[in-house]
């Protein structure tokens, strides 16, 4: 599945489950670990946890196995790892106190060389 796919896929599982305040990033330039980032925020860690196995669900069922879920034991932050795609399902707490979007955004850019010291 193309990357631009299996992300749109990934929107609208979270959608499905109303996962709130749906954030995208595209990393590409920042990190080599993957392409994209989604963030979402669930209403509960019930409702994070669903979220997320809805999500594993979802992607599984259009041939795309997880290659990671961290988090699920707890709830208040489960990460998907997806390779192409990465997501990140937080309750608004702890969305606000990691600040992803901010970090991610702010962040070096990877293609630029480091500067000797």
């Amino acid at each position: 599945m193309q990357t631009l796919e299996l992300k749109k896929l990934v929107i609208n599982a979270l959608e499905d489950l109303k996962a709130d305040n749906i954030s995208e990033l595209d990393v590409k330039n920042k990190t080599s670990v993957t392409d994209y980032m989604i963030i979402a925020s669930g209403t509960s860690t019930r409702h994070v946890r669903s979220i997320a196995e809805n999500l594993v669900t979802e992607v599984k069922s259009h041939g795309v196995k997880a290659l990671g879920v961290e988090g699920d034991e707890v709830s208040d932050w489960v990460l998907v790892d997806l390779g192409e795609v990465v997501v990140h399902v937080m309750l608004p707490s702890a969305r606000t106190f990691y600040d992803l979007e901010g970090f991610w955004r702010d962040g070096p850019d990877a293609s630029q060389t480091m500067v000797e010291r």
